[in-house]
C-alpha cells in the first residue's frame, strides 16, 4: 500500500480527532449554529467569504444553505461573495483586489445577518477587509482559521482548525461547515 496515501489518511484523522477533543472550538460551533438559526428566523441571511480554495468552500457551504443537506425543505437565505465576476473585476479594478469582499459585504449586509469568513491563514487581505467591514457594520462575524488564526484572530472570533496545515485545515473547514448546515437545517425545521 502506498504509505503517502496512509500518512495523509493518518493525518486528516489526527486533526479532527483534536477538534473533537476541543470543547470550546465544539461550543464555539453550536453557538455560531445558534446565532446563524436566530439570523435566519430574524430576516437574517447567512454570508460567506473565502479566498482561493477557499473561496470554493464558501460558495460551497453556502449553497447547502440555499438548496438543501440533509432533507428536502425550503430554501434558507445564504450567499457567498465575489460569485458576481463583474463586480470583482469592477471592484478590484477600481478600488484594489483586497476590496472585492467588503465593498459587496457594505453594499448587501443587514442587521440580522451572519457573516462566515474562510481563511486558512487568516492573512488574506481580501478576508481581513472584509471582516473588518462585518465588524464595522455590526453583524455577528466569525472566521474559520488554522491554528494561528493570523492577524484576524487579534480583532474578531475565530474557529482555529489545530493545524497549520493548508490541506488539512481545508478538510476541516468543509467538516465543520457541514455540522454548521446540519445544526441549523435540524432546528430551522425540527
Amino acid at each position: 500500500m502506498n504509505a503517502l496515501i496512509k500518512a495523509r489518511i493518518s493525518e486528516s484523522i489526527k486533526v479532527k480527532e483534536l477538534m473533537l477533543a476541543d470543547e470550546a472550538l465544539l461550543i464555539q460551533l453550536e453557538m455560531l449554529a445558534t446565532d446563524c438559526l436566530t439570523a435566519l428566523l430574524s430576516g437574517g441571511k447567512i454570508i460567506f467569504a473565502g479566498n482561493g480554495g477557499s473561496f470554493a468552500d464558501a460558495q460551497h457551504l453556502s449553497a447547502e444553505f440555499t438548496s438543501r443537506f440533509l432533507f428536502d425543505r425550503a430554501p434558507l437565505p445564504s450567499l457567498a461573495l465575489g460569485t458576481n465576476s463583474s463586480a470583482i473585476s469592477a471592484i478590484g479594478n477600481d478600488y484594489g483586489y483586497d476590496q472585492v469582499f467588503s465593498r459587496e459585504l457594505r453594499g448587501i449586509a443587514q442587521p440580522h445577518d451572519v457573516f462566515i469568513g474562510i481563511s486558512t491563514s487568516g492573512n488574506s487581505l481580501n478576508i481581513v477587509r472584509a471582516v473588518e467591514a462585518a465588524v464595522e457594520s455590526g453583524i455577528r462575524t466569525v472566521v474559520l482559521t488554522g491554528q494561528r488564526g493570523g492577524v484576524i484572530a487579534a480583532f474578531c472570533e475565530c474557529l482555529h482548525v489545530p493545524s497549520s496545515d493548508t490541506p488539512r485545515i481545508q478538510e476541516c473547514h468543509i467538516l465543520l461547515g457541514h455540522i454548521l448546515c446540519e445544526l441549523v437545517e435540524a432546528k430551522f425545521h425540527g
